[in-house]
């Protein structure tokens, strides 16, 4: 049985998560892929009793996304520093598996027309032994070092709008999110 609930860590995203008119920016999504195949593998370490992998991919405008997996989960992250960021580390409980498109959320400054990727949202598929396939989509900010983290989830099978939903997730979280202080969370109807 799903729970329906908006959880909002600290109150961070709760007052600017629907309130989209209010900000100064405008927002537009850019899609690249996550075709594992496409990218660069770096060696495999002999020593990694899991036997993962990770990949070195090019995202939106010459982003690198650093693509790992071990036990049977993947962990995605961003930018130069990409390995040490928080989200290096981050996934599911779940052995899951990701989605080959990644979804970037995108700034435009009304004033100059400067476009800024501040969050991506990349759906993962989690093995479910009792049942069919999860489907959960995963908002990550884009931030300077420390900074590029997961913001939360949105379950894609129990929110008709996930998408829609992600996507305000990511605008909100990637101005009020502090990866240092705040923990992801679940937004909308959520798995029990």
């Amino acid at each position: 049985m799903a729970k329906a609930f908006l959880t909002w860590p600290a109150g961070i995203l709760a007052p600017c998560l629907f309130a989209s008119t209010a900000l100064a920016q405008d927002f537009e999504s850019a899609y690249t892929s996550l075709d594992l195949g496409q990218c660069h593998q770096q060696p495999l370490d002999p020593d990694d009793p899991l036997g993962g992998g990770v990949w070195w991919c090019q995202g939106y405008d010459g982003i690198p996304v650093r693509v790992a997996e071990g036990d049977l989960r993947f962990l995605v992250s961003f930018g130069p520093n990409a390995a040490t960021e928080p989200a290096a580390s981050q996934t599911l409980a779940q052995f899951n598996r990701i989605h080959a498109t990644l979804e970037w959320r995108v700034a435009i400054d009304p004033a100059s027309g400067n476009r800024t990727p501040i969050a991506t949202i990349l759906r993962y598929f989690l093995q479910n032994d009792a049942g069919p396939e999860g489907q959960v989509l995963v908002v990550t900010k884009l931030g300077g070092p420390g900074q590029v983290c997961h913001v939360g989830y949105v379950d894609a099978l129990l929110n008709t709008d996930a998408n829609v939903l992600g996507r305000r997730v990511a605008e909100a979280g990637a101005a009020q999110f502090d990866c240092s202080q705040h923990q992801p969370a679940y937004y909308g109807v959520a798995p029990q």
